[in-house]
């Protein structure tokens, strides 16, 4: 039996696409089993709200006693967390309020910032969370943010760039596998007990006078696996082309949905890591849409517009994707 879901039900699913918190998808949640019919044909649909109600609360329950062991826990929220790492002095905080626009305080001495600084940047149609962290400690895993670190999808090596970028790079990489926290490059050796390889670029702060290119040899220092974006904060220049090279080094996509006979909704776009299919989108959105999917179609990517697609269709950047349940 189909369906039938009222527009009651797609508006607050696009409410619950939109949260930003745990509460807000709650909230959403609760309104679309409110608007869902009571029938044989949304007896799974209703169940697995149910379930992913329960499953938010109980998270809820849990960020609520990490918190409460921890000042520094910060929720994941937008397309992806990206965390700002420095030595003393290197300008993040220029760089979070060039992005971001979120206030942290600057200064031309070291240890301006004592606590984690959080603003959203804006990448084309969604948000990217920038937490810009005090200077990383002697001690990495003695420091009370060392699990944001460990939790990011994307860690920015910040580098003064009018000092020895080479030697404050091997510093700051040190302390990070120190703390077990390894880059890319090391995603093939054997990694120790409690290791993590995190996503990394480099930012060459105060590459001031003009010039854009990286110093000789920075971008080969490690293996040329890290990369590296040159910028000067302080006369805010290189600053917008973080913006792309964020969004290149979290590999997501955005994925736009239509309803069949209407025009795409191209304001809110799912966000899922790249090589996605469309079955991981159908469960994107519902879970058990995956079970119900009878064919999609899509525009953008396939060989032809609006062309039927298989559900392990791999989606690319900017497709639109037409689900039919």
């Amino acid at each position: 039996m189909p369906a039938n879901l009222p527009p009651a039900y797609f508006a607050a699913e696009k409410e619950y696409k939109n949260s930003r918190t745990t509460p807000e998808k709650i909230a959403a949640l609760e309104e679309m089993l409110a608007a869902m019919p009571h029938h044989k044909g949304t007896d799974k649909l209703r169940a697995g709200l149910t379930r992913k109600i329960a499953q938010f609360k109980e998270q809820e329950e849990r960020q609520a006693k990490s918190k409460r062991g921890s000042v520094f826990s910060i929720d994941k929220q937008g397309a992806a967390q990206v965390i700002l790492l420095g030595l003393p002095n290197v300008g993040k905080s220029t760089i979070l309020t060039g992005l971001t626009h979120a206030h942290s305080e600057i200064a031309d001495y070291p240890y301006t910032t004592v606590i984690p600084v959080i603003g959203m940047m804006e990448y084309e149609d969604i948000q990217i969370q920038m937490v810009d962290l005090p200077p990383l400690g002697d001690d990495i895993r003695k420091l009370p943010y060392y699990n944001v670190i460990r939790n990011a999808d994307l860690l920015l090596l910040v580098i003064d760039g009018s000092g020895d970028p080479e030697v404050d790079l091997g510093l700051l990489l040190d302390e990070l596998e120190d703390g077990k926290v390894f880059s890319m490059q090391k995603s093939n050796e054997e990694l120790p007990v409690g290791g993590v390889v995190k996503k990394m670029f480099v930012i060459l702060n105060k590459c001031d006078g003009g010039g854009e290119d990286m110093p000789v040899g920075l971008d080969s220092f490690a293996g040329g696996e890290i990369r590296c974006v040159a910028v000067s904060a302080k006369e805010d220049k290189g600053i917008e082309r973080i913006r792309l090279a964020v969004y290149e080094a979290v590999e997501i996509i955005r994925v736009y949905t239509k309803i069949p006979h209407q025009k795409p909704d191209m304001k809110d776009p799912y966000v899922l890591p790249i090589g996605s299919t469309v079955m991981d989108l159908a469960r994107e959105i519902h879970h058990d849409f995956s079970d119900s999917l009878q064919f999609t179609r899509v525009w953008g990517s396939s060989r032809f517009e609006g062309q039927s697609v298989q559900r392990d269709f791999v989606l690319q950047d900017g497709d639109v994707v037409e689900i039919h349940i």
